[in-house]
């Protein structure tokens, strides 16, 4: 069967959502849409959500003087109504604080007690624990991660611990996990990240705390009611909760997951302990970690204080929700380390979009309109742009998470088609009374503009939505455009902006 599940990490609910969460959401929607299109809606699952539990949201909300739930409940609201305007197209959206997701995880944590190792040891163990801990990392620190006796990620000094704790044999199972990811029984992606995975783990593997001492805001352990599971192991138990682990017709249906997707910061977490623990839980692992890289703006670090940070809302109010999608994710290859040029959104804007994509579909439709009386001329294909060949380097490129790419081809068939329009030239021929020459090339035209509105609607779904209502077509069909079907001229898909008014 032919289905594809893919997941997003869930969001912590320290911050409200900025273009970084934003970037690989959108990216899951294009994934998601687009094997929407080659497997159907119904074999396809999207998950995304938010991450409530640990310190620092206990922290978050006192500082605000709320309850952490009320706290988690109002971030992940936004969080919520950002993906909405962004016409994100998400299945399910779990919150680690909902019922069926503390359950599930409470008993994945006593499957997980009653567990051995690969060496037959007990996978769960208690111990004392002394040393540094980093609130906004959520984790242990050993003076090697520190910079100038700092959390380099967050420039605050950890505090000293001193805590009895339950702890994750992770060490037991480097051999495991190893000859996992070396054989890409769980593969990751990009190649360089799985470089990265595979020398942290020939370094030798440490256990990993499960649980924390003296912390309300958490799932109790089930077998310890002292103490609270670490916010990052229950957290990742989203995965599997969601689709209602172990019973529930979605977990049969879609499980393994065939794309995680998740930025290179929660590598350790996502491609070493979570394989280990669906190995110890006997659970079959997802088949592709993929992670892609940070991103600057205009050259520098997203801060607060720089004023850099974008919202995604404010991109939709400024360009439209299609705009906003396309600008957020066309600026560099996907996967990589990447600089966002907000600087120049608005010439990308207008050069892709409105003198690109909407200057293209528009001029079609006015030379139907003007020389074939608004209606498909009765011909057949035969333009050199082969889009067989087109859609079968679109679908290897997705294969490939090449969505860059995908963007740089539905680019070069548009530019075909403006060149098409420029060597042909429909006027003179229309001068010359050459009819049917000119039906030939309309024809061409409009069945590279229907394949080009299906090609866009994982980017662009309203634009590409938009563009087959034109063509009088109720769904795109693998058979050419219809002879004789009624064109609709429609309104302009974008509007060109003015770069000095802005």
């Amino acid at each position: 069967m032919n289905k594809f599940y893919i997941t997003t990490p869930i969001y912590y609910v320290n911050s409200r959502p900025h273009i970084g969460h934003a970037y690989t959401t959108v990216a899951a929607d294009i994934l998601a849409r687009y094997y929407r299109l080659k497997f159907g809606n119904e074999n396809v699952w999207f998950l995304t959500g938010t991450d409530e539990h640990g310190a620092k949201i206990a922290q978050a909300a006192e500082k605000e003087g709320k309850e952490p739930l009320v706290f988690a409940d109002e971030v992940s609201g936004e969080y919520r109504e950002v993906w909405k305007t962004l016409n994100i197209a998400n299945d399910d959206f779990i919150r680690t604080t909902e019922e069926r997701h503390e359950t599930i995880a409470s008993e994945l944590l006593a499957k997980l007690k009653n567990s051995k190792t690969p060496k037959g040891n007990d996978v769960l163990y208690k111990d004392k624990y002394e040393g540094l801990y980093c609130i906004g990392c959520e984790s242990y620190k050993k003076d090697e991660d520190l910079v100038d006796g700092k959390c380099p990620d967050h420039g605050t000094e950890p505090q000293f611990l001193s805590e009895e704790n339950w702890y994750f044999r992770l060490s037991d199972f480097g051999d495991v996990v190893l000859e996992q990811i070396k054989s890409d029984k769980i593969k990751i992606a990009p190649e360089g990240r799985k470089k990265e995975v595979l020398s942290f783990i020939e370094h030798g593997l440490e256990d990993v705390a499960i649980s924390r001492q003296n912390l309300k805001w958490g799932i109790p352990l089930p077998f310890d009611n002292e103490q609270v599971a670490y916010v990052w192991i229950e957290a990742l138990m989203n995965y599997i909760s969601a689709l209602g682990y172990p019973k529930d017709e979605k977990f049969k249906k879609f499980w393994p997951a065939n794309t995680q997707l998740l930025g290179k910061d929660i590598l350790k977490f996502h491609c070493v302990i979570w394989p280990a623990m669906l190995t110890a839980l006997e659970i079959e692992l997802p088949q592709e970690l993929f992670v892609h890289g940070y991103f600057t703006i205009d050259g520098k670090k997203m801060s607060k204080t720089l004023g850099n940070v974008i919202d995604p809302i404010d991109l939709v109010d400024e360009f439209g929700s299609d705009a906003a999608r396309y600008l957020i994710v066309s600026q560099f290859q996907f996967g990589n380390d990447g600089d966002v040029k907000a600087d120049e959104f608005i010439t990308k804007y207008n050069s892709d979009l409105a003198n690109g994509v909407g200057n293209l579909v528009n001029r079609v439709l006015v030379m139907t309109d003007k020389y074939c009386g608004g209606k498909v001329p009765d011909k057949k294909y035969n333009a050199d742009l082969d889009l067989k060949n087109v859609w079968q380097v679109i679908d290897k490129n997705y294969s490939e998470y090449k969505l860059y790419e995908n963007i740089s081809q539905i680019m070069e068939v548009i530019r075909f088609c403006d060149s098409y329009i420029d060597e042909t030239k429909p006027w003179s021929l229309d001068k010359e009374g050459k009819q049917d020459e000119i039906d030939q090339i309309i024809y061409n035209l409009l069945e590279i503009i229907r394949n080009l509105a299906q090609l866009l609607k994982p980017y662009l779904p309203e634009a590409g939505e938009k563009i087959l209502t034109y063509l009088n077509q109720s769904e795109f069909s693998s058979d050419a455009i219809e002879v004789g079907s009624k064109i609709e001229k429609g309104e302009p898909l974008f509007l060109r902006k003015d770069v000095k008014a802005e």
